[in-house]
């Protein structure tokens, strides 16, 4: 039998949730919830649609499990937010782990979001309401602290240590042994080769376009 859950969030990752779940999980999705401000709609995904308010009353903690199905919006603190709410209400928070990963480690934490392809090498640790979005490599003996995360294709050399609230943006690669401080962003395809402070943005290079064009091209 089937674990029912309630997803906050009603936009592109949470129908992704909604997918994940009903496909690759122990969890039947049975309503969303959301801001009563915001809702537009009494359904989504061909589900209910409750206020947030209301979702305690609506769907009991004791009997339904939740998951926080938000980004990376203002730095997670939205999402940081949403998740300890819930918690507060007295609900047990879900983690979603793709049966299409490599996960070699059991230090995970709740309200995870971890999608296909990602590696996850002995000794790591993965903390509560974080994300893996797809096709990462998250090194052995690193840590990956609460509400962090980490966009497609990330490389986490071994022994990493990456702080809380983290954004770690696509293509990004970080050096052994390092040590990320909490609320940093790393943009996309940026190279790292040394501890990062608290609150730094560090922003990768752009490729340039060449002054000549494609039909300039001798062979291709």
């Amino acid at each position: 039998m089937k674990k029912l859950l309630v997803i906050f969030g009603s936009g592109e990752i949470g129908q992704l949730a909604h997918y994940y779940f009903s496909h690759d999980s122990d969890y039947e999705v049975v309503a969303f919830t959301l801001d009563s401000q915001y809702i537009t709609q009494s359904e989504f995904c061909g589900l209910p649609l409750v206020p947030f308010d209301q979702v305690a009353e609506l769907y009991p903690p004791a009997s339904y499990d939740f998951f926080v199905a938000l980004s990376y919006s203002k730095l997670n603190q939205l999402r940081i937010s949403k998740y300890l709410a819930a918690k507060d209400m007295g609900y047990s928070i879900a983690s979603y782990i793709s049966s299409r990963a490599t996960v070699l480690t059991e230090k995970i934490g709740e309200n995870c979001f971890i999608l296909e392809d990602n590696t996850i090498q002995p000794f790591s640790t993965i903390g509560d309401n974080v994300t893996l979005w797809s096709g990462n490599h998250i090194g052995h003996h690193s840590i990956i602290h609460d509400h962090c995360f980490i966009a497609s294709h990330v490389v986490v050399s071994g022994g990493v240590e990456i702080g809380r609230a983290c954004f770690i943006g696509v293509n990004a690669t970080l050096r052994n042994h390092i040590k990320i401080q909490e609320n940093c962003v790393i943009g996309a395809g940026t190279l790292l080769l040394s501890d990062a402070d608290s609150n730094g943005v560090y922003k990768g290079s752009e490729t340039q376009r060449l002054v000549f064009t494609s039909d300039k091209l001798k062979s291709l």
